[in-house]
């Protein structure tokens, strides 16, 4: 169960309009990918961050090498890294990305310190949780295990 009032993530989600995602993958299969790809599925403008891909495109978006390579207003960083890689993202966001509002760790990551730090500058954060996930749970969207919910008729 999310530690955060699901009014605040709702809030987050719907404010929201452009996601720069830090630690995408280019591999349909990871979570960062098809993660990204929902996420500007549901409109979000996402904005791939990845030094290893940088120059690329994906989702019709070029691959920033970092956070300060995106000059364009940026409402969410969205962290697909390990925890203890945070706080540096979180001071490069801090010192670039002025219009910031929410800094979101995906599952598994969190750090109290970085949290603490963007938190005293007047940034939401979430930590240990997808925002697919609660996207698909806030706005009804989950699926029943792969079943049809749906009647069936029996004329056939």
């Amino acid at each position: 169960m999310s530690a955060y009032p699901d009014a605040l993530l709702r809030q987050i989600l719907t404010e929201t309009k452009v996601i720069a995602v830090v630690g995408i993958s280019m591999n349909p299969v990871r979570p960062s990918y098809y993660v990204a790809r929902y996420l500007g599925l549901k409109g979000f403008r996402v904005i791939p961050v990845n030094p290893g891909h940088a120059g690329e495109v994906l989702f019709g978006e070029t691959v920033r090498a970092d956070l300060t390579a995106i000059p364009e207003p940026v409402d969410m960083v969205d962290i697909f890294r390990r925890s203890d890689a945070v706080p540096g993202i979180v001071d490069e966001a801090l010192a670039h990305l002025p219009h910031l509002r929410t800094i979101w760790m995906q599952l598994g990551v969190q750090h109290a310190g970085a949290t603490a730090t963007a938190e005293a500058h007047g940034l939401r954060v979430i930590e240990n949780l997808c925002p697919k996930i609660e996207y698909q749970r806030l706005f009804g969207e989950l699926r029943m295990g792969g079943f049809n919910t749906g009647i069936i008729s029996s004329k056939l």
